[in-house]
């Protein structure tokens, strides 16, 4: 029995007729999990307001492994599906999350990624680190990470995005403790003047994040330029003194953990 977002509510005396009659029913999705920005969750309400027992599977979960891989805050996040499709609604909804903590994760079109970006700029600034989470357990599975402006710039005008996207952008929480980390200290590294603070917060937020996952520096100074648009000779001087800071930071953990130990 076909139950898909034109005929769910349709198909809700039949299933119930089944299910008080005893029979199993199942709910299953060609792809993710039911119920997620998928067809379910009304047959489900329907069912557990007749008291018949749900039972859950554990399945794929686009969202899910998203946020699992693409390095922001796992803790407290807030999944919100897909955004309304025209410019207007799409910010009064992205105001209502401004202030929101956790990571906001949603899904986007390839087509209107381009969009659903600029929307995010706009609301929520340019600095805020995101993650496009492209063609999850593909072939050409990627995980962009960079800020809303640099993914702005990549998917706008770069290249088109291709695929079943989620967008993960980190929450007010988190953007609040990145930019009181000292806004002036990357200043020369985002490439313009005085009104650039911003960016070279980004551009020193993103270089410590890479150097401190292992990426190299020339790897690391390679991203923020491409993504972030930092000056190449500034950012590769910060990578040297921020890549001096992690190592030093990694060798007192270690040194402390033998202690703990005892």
């Amino acid at each position: 029995m076909s139950c898909h977002e034109h005929n769910e509510k349709l198909r809700l005396t039949r299933v119930l007729q089944r299910l008080e009659a005893g029979e199993p029913v199942g709910v299953v999705s060609d792809a993710g999990t039911p119920g997620i920005s998928d067809p379910g969750a009304v047959v489900i309400a329907a069912a557990v307001a007749a008291g018949v027992r749900v039972v859950a599977l554990p399945g794929p979960c686009a969202f899910v492994t998203a946020l699992v891989g693409s390095g922001l805050p796992t803790d407290a996040f807030s999944f919100v599906g897909f955004l309304p499709p025209k410019s207007g609604a799409r910010r009064r909804v992205l105001e209502s999350l401004a202030a929101v903590p956790g990571t906001l994760v949603m899904y986007a079109p390839p087509h209107g990624l381009a969009a659903v970006l600029i929307d995010c700029v706009a609301v929520l600034g340019p600095a805020r680190r995101c993650c496009v989470a492209r063609e999850i357990s593909k072939l050409h599975e990627e995980y962009f990470r960079s800020t809303l402006e640099g993914a702005a710039k990549e998917f706008g005008e770069v290249r088109e995005a291709r695929g079943e996207i989620v967008l993960l952008v980190e929450g007010a929480d988190a953007a609040a403790a990145a930019a009181g980390g000292g806004g002036g200290v990357a200043g020369a590294a985002a490439g313009g003047g005085g009104g650039e603070g911003s960016g070279a917060a980004a551009v020193e937020r993103v270089l410590r994040e890479l150097l401190a996952a292992g990426t190299p520096v020339s790897s690391a100074v390679k991203e923020v330029v491409a993504n972030l648009g930092a000056n190449k000779k500034a950012a590769y001087a910060l990578a040297l003194r921020l890549s001096a800071e992690v190592q030093k930071q990694q060798q007192q953990q270690q040194q402390q953990q033998p202690q703990e130990q005892q």
